[in-house]
């Protein structure tokens, strides 16, 4: 019976294997696309199945089926058994829909729509421009505008993602001078909502496009927090809320290049009081790209932006010229124990 092969054993295969096994990445990933179309780890949590229960009950070919199977087994994503039957694993679980930890929706778009847009990366490193329109036809933002169950996969993904993120800012920034925090492009409020369950005493609002907060008003509700959190609509490049003390931005400014992400910026600058801080949670880019999954998750998110919005991650420096830009003075970084940090500034 073939073994996994340990993270030791791959470091230690020659160099065009080791380049090969990054080639053929995208294997897995559409597998595990498919995996997560068809609820394959659902119907796993009951217990281990055939490749042909599994078959019957996704309306699939099952010879098929199994070798996709047998593929995502040979990753650890599911196990074969003697038997034949697949069961899961560990990893598989995170592909269950509404479990603690569930990435399924996150997998379902950034192995569907993402990696659709990344087959022509080319493009964007031959024009400068993003790819996502080139693939698509209209940008990122109108396309999820268009098709709301792509609109909806994505709110889901990025709330299981931005639960986890609201752990870990609650944790590692003190909310309690602060009595108002509004989430500029706050989507369907999950961060929000976190930072408010962990902070008693602080109130909020959610801001973001007018159909985005109709979603966040539902999940402000469902979390039992809506007399201390409001949620409102608009264009962040027009106007936000004023008078808050904090202005909170996830994940908005490096979907958008420094002039626009300036102009994002100086649309909180006029809304904000002498005394209000500026709060971008967003991963810093490090100085000098290394071997490690810190610099990876840094450089792969950086081209993803290039690919799908034209964004960009920026570092320490960055941050500051882009401030300044905006008429703010970075006063601090604040790691997180997730790939982010709380990157405050004040008014200049």
């Amino acid at each position: 019976m073939a073994t996994e092969a340990t993270s030791e054993q791959a470091a230690s295969l020659p160099p065009p294997m080791m380049l090969m096994q990054l080639v053929m990445g995208y294997y897995v990933s559409r597998a595990i696309y498919v995996a997560a179309t068809l609820g394959i780890a659902d119907r796993l949590a009951g217990g281990p199945q055939s490749a042909d229960a599994l078959a019957q009950a996704t309306a699939t070919h099952a010879p098929s089926l199994r070798r996709v199977l047998r593929l995502l087994a040979s990753v650890g994503v599911f196990a074969e058994q003697e038997d034949g039957r697949f069961a899961q694993r560990e990893m598989g679980q995170c592909l269950q829909s509404g479990v603690p930890g569930s990435m399924r929706a996150a997998a379902l778009l950034f192995t569907g729509m993402t990696q659709d847009a990344w087959k022509d990366l080319l493009h964007s490193v031959q024009t400068g421009e993003p790819t996502f329109p080139h693939v698509f036809g209209t940008d990122s933002f109108s396309y999820l505008a268009q098709h709301p169950e792509l609109a909806a996969n994505f709110d889901e993904a990025m709330a299981d993602f931005t639960k986890m993120v609201a752990i870990a800012v609650a944790a590692a920034y003190d909310f309690t001078p602060l009595r108002t925090v509004v989430d500029v492009g706050g989507g369907n409020g999950a961060l929000l909502a976190g930072i408010l369950g962990a902070n008693p005493a602080l109130r909020g609002v959610v801001f973001d496009q007018p159909h985005v907060a109709a979603r966040a008003r539902e999940g402000i509700e469902a979390a039992g927090l809506a007399g201390r959190c409001e949620v409102a609509g608009g264009d962040f490049f027009v106007d936000v809320p004023g008078g808050a003390d904090a202005y909170l931005l996830k994940h908005v400014i490096h979907d958008w290049d420094d002039a626009r992400a300036a102009a994002i910026l100086a649309t909180c600058h006029r809304a904000m009081e002498p005394q209000s801080r500026l709060l971008i949670v967003e991963g810093v880019y490090p100085p000098r790209i290394e071997r490690s999954p810190a610099s990876r998750s840094a450089a792969s998110n950086d081209v993803n932006m290039l690919v799908c919005t034209g964004g960009r991650q920026r570092s320490e420096a960055e941050f500051g010229a882009l401030y300044a830009q905006a008429g703010f003075r970075l006063t601090r970084i604040v790691p997180t124990f997730m790939n982010v940090s709380v990157i405050e500034g004040v008014r200049a």
